[in-house]
């Protein structure tokens, strides 16, 4: 497929300054609807690559995001959340992004441009053959996350990118491209906007759905989450409270004696039987 940067391509608005703020939001939110959509129509190669990461997590390995500026940023984001939604260590999805934690909120010059610094830094995490990387790029051009994914390749390492330019570079040195085709931004260029909400849908997808066939989902629920704060007590209580049909108190108490609601659940189970 001939490379074609949807990405840098005019918006299909024009004279952005003279319109009322209601008008902007009103055709930003237009322009968002076409996300699910784009989305929507690459599920056979989200699919593909989580039916390809999900033997080897299970075994063991890792899932590494690898991108720049808001690609990176996000990548982060979603490595981070892991933990404290499904109960895993911080070792089993693992953001990085060029120019290190300083990029998570500065611009860091040229660290994009490096074509060898996302793979060094998968060797500092002796990346193996157990293991899965993505590369994000909006624009499926970045150095830093073509260079990572040709060797990640080279030496027999799952491969995926989320992108949203058909064809682009990205797209050649990887096993499975991930191309969500949401069109010009609403800001000629701006891909924080819909290229980087079709990011975002994308890794949800892909982390939860392994998570979920790791058996840190029951039912629809997250009894591994951990249990940092009121809110997330009080959830876990009445995940109890549901599950095995006890009053609140009762299930608090399990829930802090356990440590977790799977682990409360399991041995209430077992003291019943």
């Amino acid at each position: 497929m001939a490379f074609e940067k949807i990405t840098e391509k005019p918006s299909l608005y024009n004279d952005l300054e003279k319109k009322t703020v209601a008008d902007i939001l009103e055709e930003i939110n237009t322009e968002d609807h076409k996300i699910a959509d784009a989305v929507q129509d690459i599920l056979p190669s989200i699919t593909e690559f989580v039916d390809k990461a999900l033997p080897r997590i299970a075994k063991g390995g890792r899932l590494f995001y690898l991108g720049a500026g808001t690609s990176g940023r996000l990548g982060v984001l979603d490595a981070s959340e892991i933990p404290p939604t499904f109960g895993m260590p911080p070792t089993v999805i693992i953001g990085l992004i060029a120019g290190g934690d300083t990029a998570l909120r500065n611009p860091v010059e040229k660290a994009e441009d490096d074509y060898e610094a996302g793979w060094n830094e998968l060797l500092g995490k002796k990346i193996s053959q157990n293991d899965a990387v993505i590369g994000i790029a909006a624009s499926g051009t970045t150095p830093y996350v073509i260079g990572a994914l040709q060797h990640a390749r080279e030496n027999g390492i799952l491969t995926g990118c989320i992108t949203s330019n058909p064809g682009a570079p990205i797209t050649e040195v990887c096993e499975v491209p991930m191309v969500t085709i949401v069109g010009p931004e609403y800001v000629t260029g701006s891909s924080r906007m819909k290229s980087g909400t079709a990011q975002k849908m994308v890794l949800n997808m892909i982390s939860t759905a392994l998570m979920i066939k790791l058996g840190r989902v029951k039912g629809n629920k997250m009894v591994n989450m951990q249990l940092t704060n009121k809110k997330l007590v009080d959830r876990g209580t009445r995940m109890l409270v549901d599950e095995l049909n006890i009053p609140y108190e009762h299930a608090q108490e399990l829930l802090l004696r356990y440590g977790s609601a799977k682990k409360a659940i399991d041995a209430y189970n077992k003291q019943n039987k």
